[in-house]
């Protein structure tokens, strides 16, 4: 291996060591999120979670781990990726614009006692803001996990989970532990009623 590479891979392990050591100092925005998605889900709501690129891959996993399973045999729980139907997402793009594919969703789908799940590493995709917005205006408990500053994304949420990072592939990395620790609260949560 040469020395470039080398270095490369020690300073991507201390990039996100350092990521995940800041984490652990505040870990009350991630219990609050698996808090409402609890009380959510106890209440016969649904999770709603979406994001563009890489977040969109972490909001259908999320989900995956929710419906299947994460660590625990236990009854599927409810949750939908909005990031999953070609045929929803292109056509509210091209009648409404790309800018509408999630709050289109939110406003069909979403009801009040459901959970919206924003995941956006830049905090500030104008579609994912534009969802989180139709859900706090219908009433839906609105979570961010965000990176940068957190961004439009972040302010607009109740709860909010940040990553402090210009770095997207840092942060990706230390969003996908948070929400497995999100699940793991989660369903030891539910276990236990």
């Amino acid at each position: 291996m040469s020395g470039v590479s080398a270095e490369l891979f020690r300073a991507a392990l201390r990039d996100t060591i350092a990521l995940h050591e800041q984490a652990l100092q505040d870990p009350r925005p991630v219990f609050s999120a698996a808090a409402a998605i609890v009380a959510g889900l106890r209440g016969g709501g649904k999770l709603l979670a979406f994001g563009n690129g890489g977040s969109a891959a972490d909001a259908q996993h999320v989900v995956a781990d929710l419906v299947g399973r994460f660590r625990r045999d236990r009854a599927a729980l409810a949750a939908i990726a909005l990031t999953t139907d070609t045929s929803v997402l292109t056509s509210v793009a091209n009648d409404y614009g790309f800018d509408r594919v999630f709050a289109r969703q939110i406003e069909g789908l979403g009801r009040r006692g459901d959970v919206a799940l924003a995941i956006s590493t830049s905090g500030a995709s104008p579609n994912v803001v534009a969802a989180v917005e139709a859900a706090a205006r219908l009433g839906l408990q609105t979570i961010a996990l965000t990176g940068r500053d957190g961004g439009a994304v972040g302010r607009a949420a109740a709860i909010h989970v940040n990553v402090p990072s210009d770095e997207t592939p840092r942060v990706q990395e230390v969003h996908r532990t948070l929400l497995h620790v999100i699940c793991d609260l989660v369903e030891r949560s539910l276990d236990e009623r």
